[in-house]
């Protein structure tokens, strides 16, 4: 069953368990416990259109981070950056608007930027989504 799951949080390049629990000392007091954090599933191409980061499913504390962040350009401050993103999703609320659920909240966003290499991550993120697109 975990082989099905792909339950794996060490990559070629980074670990993710480590990354996480010293975010969640650093950021989170140490608050986020039973969260499992792993590599999804790598797909053979990159997308076209558009790339996802990172997921989470918080009613199984399951945060996935894309697989092809494991590669040496990739900065560890900038998988730090994607792995805060999501933790920020468990202790963030979302807010329901009529019929439409926002998880990006001003309170999200403000949280974000508190992340020390915010305006960094942002920028490389710009500078080098092309390089995970096809």
């Amino acid at each position: 069953m975990q082989s099905q799951l792909n339950l794996r949080h060490e990559g070629k390049y980074f670990d993710l368990r480590k990354i996480f629990d010293d975010l969640n000392e650093r950021h989170f007091a140490g608050r986020l416990r039973g969260y499992t954090v792993m590599w999804g599933r790598r797909r053979k191409e990159p997308p076209k259109d558009y790339f996802v980061f990172g997921t989470i499913q918080e009613e199984d504390r399951i945060i996935r981070i894309n697989p092809w962040l494991d590669q040496p350009f990739v900065p560890r401050w900038f998988l730090q950056y994607v792995l805060y993103h999501e933790m920020l999703h468990s202790v963030v609320p979302e807010e329901v608007r009529g019929r439409r659920r926002l998880v990006h909240t001003e309170e999200f966003n403000r949280r974000e930027r508190q992340f020390p290499r915010y305006r960094r991550a942002r920028r490389w993120e710009e500078e080098n989504l092309a390089r995970f697109l096809r």
